[in-house]
């Protein structure tokens, strides 16, 4: 049987607040495609679940992705033209089950979160993958690392992995629309057993976070907002509101290299990743254009009346995946 679905007071209430963002979201104006870390679309037609972002550390204005559940590929795409310039296979790990998110550590290695879970606690152990970031953008096959996690408090669902800029610890955010947790993984990870992530704070639905370079500051975003935490004695504090684009399957931040930007990104072929710029205060604001080849987000072009409009149907297509996805993990 399936269960009729009602929106959670919560769920309503960031309906409504997209609403209302979308409705008062500004038109961006397209920067030009040779400069790095603007906004720019996926090209690449294999990428058709980019569920995680990370700036690379050794190669300015590269972006390293992913799919969903796929091969264990890793695919460096290049701000500039959204072409892939690098795909990276990693040997050793087996045939991931459900990779959500990606991070670049201050030790040159990218972490992989393969921590989804459809199952919402099916599943009583999740993976992290470990390797080197490559010297050379080509293609290429690497030796990964393979870290088994549990949570102490049970399996969960979880689709964010955050590596602090300089202490090297590994965080996790849970899923869930009444709100998840953020765990805290030990000091250092080890492959002679399982390595157990403690919850060390309450968050809302997340989707994915990231540190800022400096690891002052801590962000997570969900499919409808953002939140930046001041990050103090190795924990969330106050809390500010963060601008995040309208997009249609809201997955993926990261911080550009040099700090003063966001890039948010989001599922789907030929997927965009938008930048917004950081504010003096904290906040953020958009910067760049949706796109580098100049489109919007939602491919109206310069009108202000029909990007409003997409962005309005965007928060509608948002409220109907969670609809179905409620009622098809009901059926």
């Amino acid at each position: 049987m399936v269960k009729v679905f009602r929106p959670s007071s919560r769920l309503a209430a960031a309906l409504a607040a997209a609403a209302t963002l979308a409705l008062a979201a500004p038109v961006a104006t397209a920067a030009p495609a040779a400069d790095p870390d603007r906004s720019f679309r996926i090209t690449d037609p294999r990428i058709t679940e980019s569920s995680g972002l990370a700036a690379s550390r050794a190669h300015p204005g590269i972006y390293w992705t992913h799919n969903d559940q796929d091969k264990p590929l890793i695919y460096g795409v290049d701000s500039r033209t959204g072409e892939t310039v690098a795909t990276i296979t990693m040997r050793g790990v087996g045939e991931p089950r459900d990779m959500e998110a990606i991070s670049v550590g201050a030790d040159g290695d990218v972490y992989v979160g393969d921590i989804g879970d459809n199952l919402n606690g099916g599943w009583d152990h999740v993976w992290i993958y470990r390797f080197p970031e490559p010297e050379r953008l080509a293609d290429t096959t690497v030796d990964a690392t393979q870290f088994t996690v549990k949570y102490a408090d049970g399996p969960r669902d979880a689709e964010a992995l955050m590596v602090h800029p300089t202490t090297g610890r590994v965080y996790i955010a849970s899923k869930n629309e009444d709100g998840g947790g953020l765990y805290e993984g030990p000091a250092k990870l080890t492959t002679g057993g399982t390595n157990t992530f403690t919850r060390v704070a309450e968050v809302p639905w997340v989707t994915d976070g990231a540190f800022s370079p400096d690891g002052k500051e801590l962000v997570l975003r969900s499919y409808f907002s953002a939140r930046g935490y001041a990050w103090q004695n190795g924990r969330p504090g106050a809390d500010h509101r963060v601008r995040a684009p309208i997009q249609g399957q809201a997955e993926s931040v990261t911080y550009t290299l040099d700090g003063s930007a966001l890039m948010f990104g989001t599922e789907g072929t030929r997927s965009e990743v938008n930048r917004v710029d950081i504010e003096k205060d904290g906040g953020s604001s958009s910067g760049g254009g949706s796109a580098a080849d100049g489109s919007t987000g939602d491919d109206t072009g310069a009108d202000g009346g029909n990007v409003t409009i997409g962005a309005v149907a965007l928060v509608g297509a948002a409220a109907l995946f969670l609809l179905f996805r409620r009622k098809k993990g009901s059926a």
